[in-house]
């Protein structure tokens, strides 16, 4: 129905002053409460729905919004509950009717929470590759940012397993294998454990290489009737027990040498019959050499005093 006309036909419209919105403060006194709460964080906060006209509107207006905003705050605490405290990746916020900034802000958190599931596990499935003994997979997952220094690091951490790895199967195979000494590992970049690893490894092997060498040297010296030659490289354990056998051996192959000599030269060449070898501390085939010996210088030594006795009478 139109409003009252005055004298020249225009409509009164209704005045807007003190006295109308005095008569709709109650309305607005709510609205200013709920708006109030929302500001302070207060999504709990809902205006009566059975106003009517405009009021009626900004009531339900006001109520999606709190809805809305009630249910995108809830959704964006689960996914970060989840994500970042109780670490269950791969959660997404799901809060269906928002628009424009809300919607945003939506994507965006589900964006960020999206990221870091597969940055982490990503992450994750190299560093279990390598607790496993797998040095193959590296991380491939986009990163900025300190995630993206953490990447870095673990390629890097890669890298260097694998090369410290293959240094010290190399030096492993070439020793332990194909019996080629001197070999050492060379691993560019590491420090901490892994450099005291290889160290460890290379002065392993260069012990084994120089200790070996000298037991070789001395083995083929004896080879060659050279008894002169003694293992001097310091050695322990199973290696120290080789290096006194050889030793003690060279030692009473000299001795039976010198014996076996002495005597020889005394029947054999000086005419002075009786002698015996003694070589002290043998066992096995240089102990019966050694009685070979002494038996072949006394039969000889029987014999030849038998003729000279009959030689003597003789004259």
């Amino acid at each position: 129905m139109a409003g009252p006309t005055t004298s020249n036909g225009s409509q009164h419209r209704p005045a807007i002053g003190p006295d109308a919105a005095l008569g709709n403060e109650p309305e607005l006194r709510q609205l200013l409460a709920g708006l109030t709460a929302v500001r302070d964080g207060d999504f709990s906060t809902k205006l009566p729905d059975d106003a009517h006209g405009l009021l009626g509107e900004i009531a339900s207006v006001f109520n999606g919004m709190v809805d809305q905003l009630s249910h995108f705050t809830s959704e964006v605490t689960r996914v970060a509950r989840e994500v970042g405290t109780e670490g269950r990746l791969g959660g997404q916020a799901q809060v269906p009717g928002v628009s424009g900034t809300w919607a945003d802000l939506t994507d965006s958190v589900n964006a960020m929470a999206g990221n870091l599931t597969w940055q982490v596990r990503g992450i994750a499935q190299v560093t279990t590759a390598v607790a496993r003994g797998d040095l193959t997979q590296k991380i491939e997952v986009d990163a900025r940012g300190e995630i993206l220094e953490l990447k870095n690091t673990v390629n890097t951490m890669v890298d260097q397993l694998s090369s410290f790895a293959g240094e010290v199967t190399r030096v492993a195979r070439e020793v332990g294998t194909e019996g080629i000494l001197g070999g050492q590992a060379r691993v560019v970049g590491v420090s901490g454990t892994w450099r005291d690893l290889t160290d460890s490894v290379n002065s392993m092997a260069g012990n084994l290489t120089g200790q070996v060498r000298a037991i070789a040297q001395v083995a083929t010296a004896v080879a060659e009737g050279d008894l002169s030659q003694k293992i001097t490289v310091t050695a322990r354990g199973e290696i120290l027990e080789l290096k006194e056998t050889i030793n003690t051996m060279v030692d009473q192959l000299s001795s039976f040498a010198d014996e076996v000599t002495r005597v020889a030269r005394e029947v054999g060449t000086e005419g002075r019959l009786g002698g015996q070898a003694k070589v002290v501390g043998v066992s096995g085939t240089w102990k019966r050499l050694t009685e070979n010996v002494n038996e072949l210088a006394g039969n000889l030594t029987r014999q030849v005093r038998a003729i000279a006795e009959v030689t003597s009478a003789v004259a």
